[in-house]
This record gives C-alpha cells, sequence and structure tokens, in this order.
C-alpha cells in the first residue's frame, strides 16, 4: 500500500472539512487518508481493514465476494476506517470530489464516536501494530510446523471467535476459581478418628500415625474431586480454553490471537447502528449546511439516497440510526420527554407539542458517549418512530412458500429488533464444568432464549471445541421446549433428552 500524501485538492477538501467538523465540536483522533485502486482497497477491506494480517484462505474468500460485487455492481465501498490513533482513512481513487468530501465528513464523525464513546474505552488503540505483531507471530509458527497444520487450527479457532464475553472489558466477572474465606476451624485436616480402642495403650498399634495420615489425605482427594470446576459459570469460553486445556505452545499463541482480535471487533459489532447513524447524520449536517457547491448538491443526494435505502427484509444500520438520532434531537428541542408528555393522551396535543427547549443537540452528544445499540434502542425507540417509519415483523409461511408481515405493533417490533441486537444474534454459552463427571469433560450450558440451537453448528462448533479440550464436550439447551444434553465423545454427537 502507498505511503504517498494526499494528492493537493484532497488535502485542500479534507481541511475544510475537517475545519467545519470541529465548528460542530466533533473531537476525534488525527485522521491520515489514503487513496487506493479498488482492487488495493478491497484487500485491505478482506483483511478487516488492516493491510497487515496473518494469511489465512478466508481473507483471499472475501476479497473474491468483495470484488465480484464491485464488478457486476452490487456494491461499492466508498469509506474505510479503522479505529486507532491516529485513525487510517481510505479513499477509493477515481471518486468524484463530491463523493471524496461526503467520505470525509462520514470518517470525521466515525472516529469521533471511536474516541469518544464509552464502550470503545478498553480498545487497542494501537491495534495496527499489534496486527502486524499477530501476523509475524504466526508467520514464525507457519515456517516451524508448516501452513497446513497452522491453518488447520486457525480455522477451528476461528469458528470459536463469538465464545467470548462481550461485556468482559467493562465490568468485573467472577474468576473460574475464588478464593474461598477459611475459619479457623476450618484450617485444621478432616477429622479421622481411624478404628475403635478400648485400651489407650494399644492407640499407636491399631491406628498407627501413618494410617491415620493416609485416611486424611484419602478424605481430601475426595473433597477436591467433588469441589465444582470452574467455580462460577464462565462466559469467556475462549478465556477458559487458554487457561486450562492442554495446548501446545504454539496453539496457545493462535488462539490468544484470535481472541484479541475478537475483543478488538466487538465493540464494532455492539454500535453498528449508532456508529453508522452517527456518522450519516454528521456528514448530512456537514455537507448540506457547510460544504456543498450549487454543482455538487444532485450528485450528494444521489449517493447520500443510496447509503440510507432500505429494501424490504434488510435493516439499513445507516438509515435506522440516523432517523433514530433525528428523532431524539427533535424530541429534545421541543421538550417530548418526560412525565408530563408521556401522560399527555391528546394525539393532536402530542403532535404539536414544542416547549422550546432547544437541547436536542446536547442530547446527541450525551448519547453518542453513553449508549450502545442495545440500550439504545431500548431508550429511545418509541410506538410514534414505529409508526412514521413503517417498521413491521415478518416471517417465513412455509404453507404459502412466501414471507409475511406478523406484527406492526410496536412491543412486538421493539423485542424482536432487540433480540436480534443482544450478544449479536448469537446463542448464550457459558462453561458450567471443566471436571464432568470427574473425567475432565467439558460441560456447557446454552442459556435458551426462545430459540433452538441449529443442529448443524452446534454439531461443528463441539467437533471444534473437541479438537481444543481433546476430551468429550457436552452441552445442555432445549429443542422445542425439552431439554437435551448433546454429547461429542470425539466421533459422534449423541443427543439425549434429560
Amino acid at each position: 500500500m502507498n505511503d504517498k500524501p494526499l494528492p493537493a485538492d484532497l488535502q485542500a477538501a479534507w481541511e475544510e472539512i475537517e475545519e467545519y467538523a470541529k465548528s460542530y465540536n466533533l473531537d476525534f483522533f488525527p485522521i491520515l487518508f489514503k487513496v487506493l485502486d479498488y482492487q488495493t482497497l478491497y484487500e485491505v477491506a478482506a483483511l478487516g481493514g488492516f493491510p497487515i494480517r496473518y494469511p489465512h484462505w478466508r481473507f483471499g474468500m472475501e476479497y473474491d465476494q468483495l470484488a465480484k460485487g464491485y464488478t457486476y455492481g452490487l456494491s461499492v465501498i466508498y469509506e474505510m476506517v479503522i479505529n486507532t490513533d491516529p485513525s487510517y482513512a481510505y479513499l477509493l481513487e477515481g471518486n468524484e470530489m463530491v463523493t471524496q468530501k461526503m467520505v470525509m465528513a462520514h470518517v470525521a464523525g466515525h472516529v469521533d464516536f471511536f474516541k469518544n464513546n464509552m464502550w470503545f474505552g478498553p480498545t487497542n488503540r494501537k491495534m495496527l501494530d499489534e496486527m502486524a505483531n499477530h501476523a509475524t507471530r504466526i508467520q514464525r509458527l507457519i515456517h516451524r510446523y508448516g501452513y497446513e497444520e497452522v491453518e488447520d487450527f486457525i480455522d477451528v479457532c476461528l469458528s470459536l471467535d463469538n465464545l467470548i464475553d462481550y461485556h468482559a472489558p467493562y465490568i468485573k466477572r467472577p474468576e473460574a476459581r475464588t478464593e474461598i474465606p477459611i475459619s479457623e476451624e476450618e484450617k485444621e485436616a478432616p477429622a479421622v478418628e481411624g478404628l475403635r480402642v478400648d485400651r489407650d495403650y494399644m492407640r499407636h498399634y491399631i491406628n498407627p500415625p501413618e494410617f491415620l495420615q493416609h485416611q486424611r489425605q484419602r478424605l481430601v482427594e475426595e473433597q477436591n474431586r467433588t469441589r465444582h470446576f470452574p467455580e462460577n459459570p464462565q462466559k469467556d469460553v475462549l478465556l477458559f480454553l487458554l487457561n486450562y486445556a492442554p495446548l501446545d505452545n504454539w496453539q496457545h499463541t493462535i488462539l490468544e490471537i484470535i481472541r484479541d482480535e475478537a475483543y478488538y471487533y466487538a465493540p464494532q459489532g455492539m454500535t453498528k447502528i449508532m456508529n453508522e447513524g452517527w456518522a450519516s447524520y454528521w456528514h448530512s449536517r456537514i455537507m448540506t449546511e457547510k460544504a456543498l457547491t450549487d454543482a455538487e448538491v444532485i450528485s450528494f443526494a444521489d449517493h447520500h439516497a443510496g447509503v440510507v435505502a432500505t429494501s424490504p427484509g434488510r435493516l439499513n444500520p445507516y438509515k435506522l440510526g440516523l432517523e433514530l438520532l433525528r428523532d431524539i434531537e427533535e424530541r429534545w428541542d421541543k421538550g417530548k420527554f418526560g412525565k408530563e408528555y408521556e401522560e399527555c393522551e391528546d394525539i393532536r396535543a402530542k403532535r404539536s407539542w414544542d416547549k422550546q427547549l432547544g437541547l436536542g443537540r446536547q442530547k446527541l452528544f450525551e448519547v453518542r458517549k453513553l449508549y450502545n445499540d442495545v440500550t439504545f434502542i431500548d431508550e429511545f425507540l418509541t410506538p410514534e418512530f414505529v409508526m412514521e417509519q413503517m417498521l413491521f415483523t415478518y416471517d417465513y409461511n412455509s404453507h404459502h412458500d412466501l414471507y409475511e408481515i406478523t406484527s406492526r405493533e410496536f412491543p412486538n417490533i421493539k423485542e424482536k429488533l432487540l433480540f436480534q441486537l443482544t450478544n449479536f444474534g448469537q446463542p448464550f454459552i457459558s462453561v458450567e464444568d471443566g471436571n464432568y463427571a470427574n473425567r475432565g469433560e467439558l460441560y456447557l450450558k446454552h442459556r435458551h432464549e426462545g430459540i433452538d440451537l441449529k443442529y448443524d453448528y452446534a454439531s461443528d462448533t463441539m467437533r471444534n471445541l473437541h479438537k481444543i479440550w481433546t476430551r468429550p464436550i457436552h452441552l445442555e439447551t432445549c429443542f422445542d421446549g425439552t431439554p437435551y444434553l448433546l454429547t461429542f465423545d470425539g466421533k459422534d454427537l449423541h443427543k439425549k433428552k434429560m
């Protein structure tokens, strides 16, 4: 990738956009723009935004998909930005100036969000260097152990990279083993009385000290076997594997790298709607109020419409985030919140409600700082917004062989939207026992939330867990409301009712 400075016209455009963005009180890391041809841009996109990653077939597959989308006119990457300090952003070579200016304004919004949203607080801002280090470490392993063996183990780890605790960076979870306070009475060894002795002078002959010590040791070992491990359920399955699975050093290195990168990308998944909505809000503001020339208005409107366009059956995070932020700004400008407004039952009065508070912009910056997608939707989605945006839920009707609208009711829409966003729609899996049945087997539990696991996905996941744990894997779950225990013994997957 070239390290050339921006062409003079693009540098002037960025300086203009940067000044406008700061005039709106956006606060962002220094942003370094690079202009790339479409092939290089799509290569970087396939690598997750980082020009240097470890080699793996997955990146080639993603590049092929992205490049075909561009070639056949199905999709175009207008911008890409990575969350580092300084931040790096990429522009597509050959785009007209109005597009480049819109992308620059959009990037400024993203980087402001990266810097100030609390969910990005624990992020490693030097991840570009970290990714390069990861690539170097894995290349060394490839030279030592062979490409196929390393690639196969990376495949296993990538298939499990969603088994992390997405909230671990923000709250302290109980450890796998906790220190148990020991009272003075409990400090003594377990009581062992031995055989009955009627004559005191015979005690040492009937119950020799060595025999009593052996009995005490046996009792301690029995207590240790019955002690639950882990003492607390562990949501970060990958961390549990790193700590307790029988991994070779090189395998431990790879799993650690995959886990680190999964945690780097996690906040972006947790704030997709807010982040894209925030960037779209500001590129719209900056362009329409400051940066557009008369000759650029039509072209900008066309590009912006493409960004926020929706299609049946697809949730556009740009559109939903943008419209909900605009709704929040209007509500707080007009005072459409609080006890008085909520208790008003006059529809006409609520529509014309305007206390002229002018608190909208202040509220937006507060929202940008504190919320993620789940809390954002839970707090600010309203029945009025759902009605205005014509949102609905739908399901597949097998009898008619088509998708049908199932509900336009606000509670149903909100519930389904939150369900899709919580844990990224992934199942909640935790480690319940690392020594199940006292045989060193791994026992996992699925927290059932109304949707059954896909049996083939569960099978593949357990198979790959077995490759790391090397002993049978058990998974407690439900199918059609009935509790089941799935067991993978290294060869076959067994399913039995509990």
